[in-house]
C-alpha cells in the first residue's frame, strides 16, 4: 500500500510539472499578443511598462541594442512613439500600424522562470491620404516581415519580456509588391546614444534586410533528430554559388559581456551547440537538454 502510495504522489507530482508547463507556455503567448494588441495602437507606454526591469534586459532592433528599461524606454517612446503620433500614448487618426502575430513556439525551462519563443509577425501599415500633409510618412501604405527570437523571465511569478530580438526581414510597397522593394528600406542607426538623443546603446554587426534571405537561427534543435541546424545551412548564397562566398550566418546569441557573466555564474557549457544557434548561450543548454 505504501509503494502504491508513493508512486501515485510521484505521478502527482509529474503531472502537476507538466501542467505548470503548459500554463506558462500559455501565459507567455498572451504576454507576447497583448504586447502586440499594444503596439497596434501606438500604446508605447503600455509597451515599455511590460519589460522586465533586469539590467540584462535589451531589444535588438535593425542592427542595434537598446539595453536596459531606459534603452527600450528610448526605442519604443523616444523613437516610435514620437516619430509615428508625435510623443501621444495611443493611435493618431489616419495610421495604421497592425502587427498580426502567429507561428508562436513557445519553450520553458525546466525551473520555469526562463523561456523563449520564436513567433512571426506580418504587418501592414500605412496613412490614409487625407493625412499626408500633416503627418512625416505622407501618403504612403507598406507591409512588413519579421520575426522575433525572444526570451522571457517571471519575475513575482509575473512573465515578463526578458530580450527580444526582432528582424524585420522583408519590406513591400502596397503597390509595387517585394519584388521592386530598393535596398536598404529603413535607414539602419548609425549614432549611439548619447551623441544620438534616441540612438541605440551599441551597433551590432549584423544587419539584414530583403533581398538578404539568410535564417535566423532557431533557439532549439531540430525536434526528431536532436540537432541544431549547421551555421552554413543558415546562410543565403548567391543561386549556384558556395556558401562560402556569402555574408556570415546571423547569430542569437547573448552580448559577449552576459555571456561571461552567465557562465561564470554556472559553471555551464553549451552542450556543443554552434555558435549563434541558441538563444542565450550557456543558459538555454538546459531548455536544451530537458
Amino acid at each position: 500500500m505504501s509503494d502504491e502510495l508513493a508512486e501515485l504522489k510521484a505521478e502527482v507530482k509529474k503531472l502537476h510539472a507538466k501542467l505548470q508547463k503548459v500554463e506558462d507556455e500559455a501565459e507567455i503567448r498572451k504576454v507576447h499578443f497583448k504586447y502586440g494588441y499594444y503596439l497596434d495602437k501606438c500604446l508605447y507606454n503600455e509597451v515599455v511598462d511590460m519589460f522586465s526591469n533586469h539590467p540584462d534586459a535589451y531589444v535588438e532592433f535593425l542592427g542595434s541594442r537598446y539595453r536596459g528599461k531606459e534603452g527600450i524606454r528610448r526605442l519604443y517612446i523616444g523613437r516610435f512613439q514620437t516619430f509615428f503620433v508625435k510623443g501621444r500614448n495611443g493611435p493618431v487618426h489616419g495610421f495604421l500600424l497592425d502587427h498580426p502575430m502567429m507561428q508562436d513556439i513557445v519553450d520553458v525551462d525546466p525551473s520555469g522562470t526562463r523561456a523563449w519563443a520564436r513567433i512571426r509577425a506580418l504587418m501592414s501599415a500605412g496613412t490614409h491620404q487625407s493625412i499626408q500633409e500633416e503627418h512625416p510618412r505622407g501618403h504612403a501604405q507598406w507591409w512588413e516581415g519579421g520575426l522575433y527570437e525572444n526570451e522571457y523571465i517571471k519575475e513575482d511569478g509575473v512573465w515578463k519580456p526578458f530580450r527580444y530580438r526582432y528582424f524585420p526581414f522583408w519590406h513591400a510597397d502596397f503597390e509595387r509588391g517585394w519584388s521592386h522593394t530598393k535596398k536598404n528600406y529603413i535607414p539602419w542607426p548609425t549614432k549611439t546614444y548619447p551623441e544620438d538623443p534616441i540612438g541605440p546603446d551599441e551597433l551590432i554587426e549584423q544587419q539584414m534586410l530583403w533581398p538578404d534571405t539568410r535564417c535566423i537561427p532557431f533557439h532549439y534543435p531540430h525536434p526528431v533528430t536532436g540537432e541544431f541546424t549547421k551555421t552554413d545551412d543558415l546562410r543565403a548564397p548567391k543561386y549556384g554559388e558556395d556558401v562560402s562566398t556569402s555574408l556570415p550566418a546571423l547569430s542569437i546569441a547573448l552580448p559577449k559581456d552576459q555571456l561571461e557573466k552567465l557562465e561564470k555564474e554556472k559553471g555551464a557549457e553549451k552542450n556543443g551547440a554552434p555558435d549563434g544557434a541558441i538563444a542565450s548561450g550557456a543558459e538555454a543548454a538546459t531548455l536544451i537538454a530537458a
